[in-house]
């Protein structure tokens, strides 16, 4: 009676190994891939935008992946064994491993993010070299932008659900613009202290004219410990102006 079960084992015992490598390659095939992606691109935004689009996401896949893997091979050497301790060890790998990914999922969701920003800051801010010269642009400040920027783009800052950088090539007047979400990231809760407060919900109460400033609610909630709150903005008057010349999306 015990020949079908012992063999089942046996036979588990040599594909489970072939089981577990697959899945323990896969994930680090996984990393290594988004790693290369990232040391082989070059621009900065195109680097800000992966990473934020794909990092946490990748990082999250290859955790799974790598404990599936471990968690077959940690039952792919069992010899001497019935069924019922076969299930019982299952099992408790199982648990094991679901443990341990709740914890790589609260690393990645609530302490990841805060070096993931300060990353994703150094690359918004590091200088861009102009194709026309060689040399480093300038970073238009806020109010020095809009004459490079159209009314709709300016819309859309003044409602903070995007946010464009312009910077200059003050030797030639090239311009790029590279566009940004106006709340794409959270920020430190001020209740909790951990990087996961975010707009929730924005309402226009006033929407602006060339002639008078617009008012904007931003609606806050923390995806941790729920704390909400609610801030009042000026949405600057839109200003009217030819669109400039030479410039180029990013």
């Amino acid at each position: 009676m015990e020949e079908a079960p012992l063999k089942f084992i046996e036979t588990w015992n040599e594909w489970g190994k072939y089981a577990a490598i697959f899945f323990i390659a896969f994930a680090l095939l996984r990393t290594i891939i988004h790693f290369l992606k990232l040391l082989t691109t070059k621009d900065s935004k195109t680097k800000y935008d992966y990473i934020s689009e794909n990092e946490i996401t990748a990082l999250w896949t290859s955790t799974i992946l790598f404990l599936i893997g471990v968690s077959i091979l940690a039952n792919a050497f069992i010899s001497q064994i019935g069924v019922f301790w076969f299930i019982i060890r299952g099992f408790v790998t199982f648990v094991v491993a679901f443990l341990l990914g709740v914890v790589a999922s609260n690393m990645l969701k609530f302490y990841y993010p805060f070096s993931l920003e300060k990353r994703l800051k150094k690359l918004r801010f590091k200088p861009r070299i102009s194709p026309k010269t060689g040399k480093e642009m300038k970073l238009m400040s806020e109010d020095e932008e809009d004459v490079y920027l159209d009314e709709g783009m300016q819309a859309e800052e003044h409602v903070f659900s995007i946010d464009y950088d312009v910077w200059l090539d003050e030797e030639t007047g090239f311009t790029k613009i590279e566009k940004y979400s106006g709340h794409l990231h959270a920020t430190e809760c001020p209740e909790c202290g951990y990087q996961t407060f975010k707009v929730i919900k924005e309402d226009v109460i006033r929407k602006p004219t060339s002639d008078e400033d617009g008012e904007l609610v931003k609606y806050y909630e923390c995806g941790f410990c729920d704390h909400r709150s609610q801030s009042t903005h000026r949405i600057g008057q839109l200003v009217i102006h030819e669109k400039a010349s030479n410039v180029s999306m990013g």
